[in-house]
């Protein structure tokens, strides 16, 4: 058996992160906020006495707030150098207490997304302007920090967890909603570190996550950090022990499978699809499920959409072993029977190149016989009739693979199909006599008579 096209390489997966950690609670300690000035009431009042004596320069109070800036973000460095050398142990007081300045100055009302200002319902977020975070330059040192506290080899979890609780988690959570690209790198970071290190955390995690599916699934279809948070997923799917938990089960049925609904599924589909390929991998009975739940979701009437579906079906299928797939290759080899029709060249392309996969076609030629009635039609149609002569050459390498695994079966199917055919013919000959019939009566009787023919 030979292979037809010279395919398309199928995208390589996602990297696999390492698990990051995440920190908690409020406090009243503020390291640095841009849009605040911190200058003492007594110098408040020195300065409004100065302002009546004489007219200071009116940037006096920006040069002021820009010193004050920098001293704290020298401060901040500091902090991170020293967390990160680990000459100088923290105590529980001062652990709590930098945690405390870590909350209340990265915890914060995000401002409302693109998509909220214009009121639009079906914007596509790629063309909303990228909003970057102004107070960057301090947060991103506050996210280092954080960031280093979790990693550092010094940090007790006995004594960090009393900090770095389910609230604080909730906190990061909530974040990612950020549109900062920055900001929510940091934030997967930092949570799969915690994720890694506090193993009290773990349940409350996946948990807190499966709610923020369940939000976008069913409410909003909106959220920026959806791609970051399938990428933490991704490793921890990774980690499952096999067998897998029926909790484990569940989230893959009632979560990641839904999450192929959405519009604009592109901005998180390769993270979506690496976690999909790790459950099947990992127990390859969950196949059938996941085709199924694949085919629930198939787009209608978005070409791109269903591109990505027919690259992530293949490596589905790929892991498929024969049991499983016997299972729903009635209802998928329908659905790629459709594809093969479609008017859209790189959709037919795609589902063609199924067939350069050597377990894919080793799994259909073991089917053949109930594969191939399911597909002839649509071939057939395509060599006839598809405008583009790309897809007819690809068509008929594929119907050549067919002759080859099985010339007696492809020649039944072919009488078959030209039974089926000039049946039609003769149901639409009957049709065409039955209207002139009509028309001859019609006119006969001038029109002023009811004709009724049975």
């Amino acid at each position: 058996m030979f292979k037809i096209i010279k395919g398309m390489k199928r995208g390589s997966k996602p990297e696999v992160i390492e698990p990051p950690p995440g920190p908690n609670a409020p406090s009243d300690v503020t390291v640095n906020h841009a849009s605040r000035s911190a200058i003492p009431p007594a110098q408040l009042t020195n300065t409004k006495s100065q302002a009546i004596s004489r007219n200071p320069a009116p940037q006096t109070g920006v040069i002021e707030k820009v010193k004050e800036k920098e001293i704290k973000r020298q401060n901040l460095q500091e902090l991170v150098e020293l967390v990160q050398s680990g000459s100088s142990k923290m105590n529980e007081i001062m652990q709590e207490e930098m945690i405390n300045m870590i909350s209340v100055n990265i915890f914060r009302a995000l401002p409302p997304q693109a998509f909220e200002n214009t009121g639009a319902i079906d914007g596509d977020p790629e063309e909303d302007d990228m909003y970057l975070e102004p107070s960057w330059p301090h947060l991103q040192l506050v996210y280092e920090l954080l960031l280093r506290y979790v990693v550092s080899p010094d940090t007790d979890t006995k004594v960090a967890k009393r900090f770095i609780d389910h609230s604080f988690v909730l906190n990061l959570l909530d974040m990612f909603d950020s549109e900062d690209p920055r900001e929510r790198e940091y934030l997967k970071t930092i949570l799969h570190r915690v994720y890694g290190k506090f193993m009290i955390h773990r349940p409350f995690i996946r948990k807190a996550i499966n709610n923020i599916f369940y939000r976008f699934i069913f409410e909003t279809e909106r959220h920026p950090g959806l791609g970051e948070l399938l990428e933490i997923l991704g490793s921890i799917i990774n980690g499952f022990a096999v067998p897998m938990k029926e909790e484990h089960k569940l989230f893959l049925v009632r979560a990641l499978i839904p999450l192929h609904k959405a519009k604009f599924i592109n901005y998180y589909h390769q993270q979506l699809s690496y976690c999909i390929i790790q459950f099947v991998e990992k127990d390859y009975k969950l196949a059938d499920i996941v085709i199924r739940g694949l085919l629930k979701y198939w787009p209608v009437t978005n070409c791109g959409k269903e591109i990505l579906f027919l690259g992530e079906l293949e490596e589905i299928l790929d892991a498929t072993q024969p049991a499983e797939f016997q299972q729903c290759m009635i209802p998928l080899f329908r659905q790629i029977g459709r594809c093969i029709n479609s008017p859209n060249f790189q959709v037919a392309e795609r589902v063609l190149f199924l067939w350069n996969n050597e377990h894919i076609v080793d799994l259909i030629a073991q089917n053949r016989d109930i594969i191939l009635p399911i597909l002839f039609e649509p071939l057939e149609k395509n060599i006839r009739g598809h405008w583009n002569t790309a897809i007819n050459g690809l068509t008929g390498n594929v119907r050549k693979m067919f002759i080859e695994m099985d010339s007696d079966l492809f020649e039944e199917c072919s009488n078959q199909f030209l039974e089926k055919e000039a049946m039609a013919n003769k149901m639409l000959e009957q049709r065409e006599l039955t209207w002139k019939k009509l028309e001859a009566i019609a006119s006969e009787g001038g029109g002023d008579d009811m004709v009724m023919v049975n």
